[in-house]
């Protein structure tokens, strides 16, 4: 049975267990403001025989009183009791819905680490290639359109990067038809960024390759293009 399942069979009885849970509050409910009610008319009555003893002179000015009596005082005790069990029902039912949330976390949470590990394992079989599965970083409109959004860039090959970090030697057989980028004529690999220069004849560039070390932030030329944007401005 997969956590899913377990989760939902554990599930089900819920409504069930709390609407009894509920239904014998509302009963300690209705007992206890019976006791209360009950309670407070037998002290209201002792305190007005107090008071009558006091006026027929069969008690004496000035005398307090004590206590009430052992009916009225085990009343109050039999309240208290109601009370308690009240709150202790209460407990469960809370505990019982929090138990199931605890639960469902856990399930979210394995989800959510076997969907990642689904992308990275998914973007570490096929880096920087792009649905038409030639391996060049995806772009519009074939070489001599606009490229993708650096941010976009940067999204899918942060993905690579974590399902390959740098420190790890992966002996990985090279397609000698796959096409090359950079300064350094190597494959894709990594973090690159675009060249905001839509004539620009390399186009992608690998970070270490171009001396960065995270997006660029604004738009980004590489060597060349900045050079020959300089020499336009001079003349």
């Amino acid at each position: 049975m997969s956590f899913l399942e377990d989760f939902q069979a554990s599930l089900e009885p819920l409504p069930n267990i709390l609407q009894r849970k509920y239904a014998l509050l509302r009963d300690l409910d209705k007992s206890l403001q019976g006791i209360q009610r009950q309670n407070e008319q037998r002290c209201l009555q002792e305190i007005e025989e107090f008071k009558e003893g006091v006026k027929s002179g069969n008690i004496a000015p000035g005398t307090s009183l004590n206590k009430f009596s052992d009916d009225a005082q085990d009343e109050q005790k039999h309240a208290i009791r109601i009370a308690d069990e009240k709150v202790a029902l209460a407990v469960q039912a809370y505990d019982l819905v929090d138990a199931h949330i605890q639960q469902l976390d856990q399930y979210l949470k394995k989800f959510e680490e076997q969907r990642r590990e689904k992308d990275i394992a998914a973007a570490a079989g096929t880096p920087g290639s792009n649905p038409d599965g030639n391996g060049k970083p995806a772009k519009e409109g074939g070489r001599g359109g606009r490229k993708k959004s650096r941010l976009a860039a940067a999204a899918a090959a942060a993905q690579v990067a974590a399902a390959n970090p740098p420190s790890m030697d992966l002996d990985l057989p090279v397609d000698p038809n796959e096409p090359t980028y950079c300064f350094c004529n190597q494959v894709s690999y990594g973090e690159m960024v675009a060249c905001d220069n839509p004539d620009c004849k390399i186009e992608w560039f690998h970070y270490g390759c171009v001396g960065l070390k995270e997006q660029p932030k604004g738009k980004w030329y590489c060597s060349d293009c900045s050079g020959m944007q300089k020499r336009r401005k001079g003349k």
